[in-house]
């Protein structure tokens, strides 16, 4: 019966410990015989990641079109996609995916204008901060077998709100789906363009694909490896890996909803981590029971099965202080409380990439339509990061405008200080300021 049962606090610590980090674990044979492919001998993740951003940084536009080529199958002679065909896309979509893709933007347009931190100055005391957006931005949206509007949404909008003036787009699927987010979101440019080669070209420049200030957007264990590498060239969001859900129920939640929530998250991927804990025996019983009787209705159930056998887990504990403990130990993207007054436990909650108070606040209308980004923090590492928002488009400026009344105490701590560390100059820049106030006191 699937998620397998682990009992209390120690044993759900040490499956949680098992999870793995946002960096992949290794090549499949299959990544082996694509390296052979590519560059003539069996080379790991990282060292086929390293080679195409070389190659990208190295050579621009050609290589990543080589690269496009062979992964992603794409035949374009060029690498931006026309607005004309944009234009021609997005009207293809049929008016309901419409409607829906307007009222999430508008949902997490919302959500985000009211999280915007402001600029301040104190005239008196002469401080102050200006908060600036990034000039221009890159968003990666995943694709290849399926096509992911709803991240266009929820990278793109953020980006708008915090006040981004260039935002492009790349995506190795352009699907109409795509192309009408990315007309409702407000990107300026689309690039046919995935994986690494991807990542590289919004680094560093790549003909038509302009150097950005941040990449940002989830993507397979190749895309997050990009990341990691061109950090520092550029900035980055985060460093995303599978998904995962953690939900607490009490004895009183529905069991119904809670199988299907955990089956929403493992048809995502056999990596996904589906997790339910409870205080409650018979709540643990119905659930894996429940999801057994779901199962079979699902399209993608062989990718469910997979996720329920290795990341899936129902975690039976004594109360909900302790379930509580255990999901703050986990750090999971999304964390949902299916029980009695979620608003009280909410308070016990210190490390979760969303948290979702409940029965009407699914994880999944967070995917798609509750407001904030559906881009959170993986992999436990949600105990230092948080879910993709306007803070990460702006950069922050501190202003210094000081007056004279004041200055003399400030100047002789900061000289004192400065001959201390050893730097003479310092000193004297403001010793040189104290003399001349005296002189020109005296002259007065």
């Amino acid at each position: 019966m699937y998620p397998k049962l682990l009992h209390g606090l120690d044993e759900g610590k040490r499956f949680l410990s098992l999870r793995g980090s946002p960096d992949p674990d290794g090549p499949s044979e299959q990544d082996r015989a694509r390296s052979l492919e590519l560059f003539g001998e069996p080379l790991s993740l990282e060292e086929s990641v390293r080679r195409i951003l070389e190659d990208v940084r190295r050579d621009g536009a050609p290589a990543a079109l080589r690269y496009s080529r062979i992964l992603d199958g794409l035949d374009s002679p060029d690498l931006e996609v026309p607005q004309e065909e944009r234009d021609r896309a997005a009207a293809s979509v049929d008016r309901s995916l419409i409607d829906a893709l307007k009222f999430s933007a508008r949902r997490v347009k919302e959500y985000h204008r009211a999280t915007l931190p402001k600029s301040w100055v104190d005239h008196e005391r002469g401080l102050g901060e200006r908060v600036v957006p990034m000039d221009t931005v890159g968003v990666y949206a995943p694709g290849g077998s399926a096509s992911y509007p709803s991240t266009v949404i929820m990278t793109v909008v953020p980006a708008r709100v915090a006040g981004v003036e260039n935002v492009i787009l790349c995506t190795p699927s352009a699907t109409p789906a795509v192309m009408a987010a990315a007309a409702i979101a407000g990107v300026d440019r689309v690039f046919r363009i995935g994986g690494v080669q991807a990542i590289g070209a919004m680094a560093y420049g790549a003909g038509a694909v302009p150097k950005v200030n941040m990449v940002c957007g989830p993507g397979n264990a190749f895309v997050t490896l990009a990341k990691k590498m061109v950090y520092g060239e550029v900035a980055i969001d985060g460093l995303y890996g599978p998904t995962e859900t953690v939900l607490v129920a009490d004895g009183a939640a529905n069991p119904v909803h809670c199988a299907a929530d955990l089956l929403a998250q493992a048809e995502h991927d056999p990596l996904a981590s589906p997790i339910l804990i409870t205080d409650s025996p018979a709540m643990a019983d119905d659930v894996r029971r429940e999801v057994e009787r779901q199962l079979p209705g699902l399209e993608r159930r062989d990718v469910a099965v997979n996720s329920l056998a290795n990341g899936g887990r129902v975690i039976l504990v004594d109360n909900l202080s302790q379930a509580m403990e255990l999901a703050n130990f986990a750090a999971p993207e999304h964390l949902c409380l299916m029980v009695e007054d979620p608003w009280r436990w909410a308070e016990e909650a210190r490390n979760a990439g969303g948290l979702f108070l409940g029965t009407h606040s699914p994880e999944v209308v967070g995917d798609y339509v509750a407001g904030p980004s559906h881009v959170m923090p993986t992999g436990g590492t949600a105990r230092f990061s948080s879910a993709l928002g306007v803070r990460q488009f702006l950069k922050t400026m501190p202003v210094v405008g000081l007056k004279a009344h004041g200055f003399e105490e400030m100047a002789r701590a900061a000289s004192i200080i400065a001959r201390r560390e050893g730097f003479t100059a310092h000193a004297r820049a403001m010793e040189i300021r104290l003399e001349n106030g005296r002189e020109a006191s005296a002259d007065e």
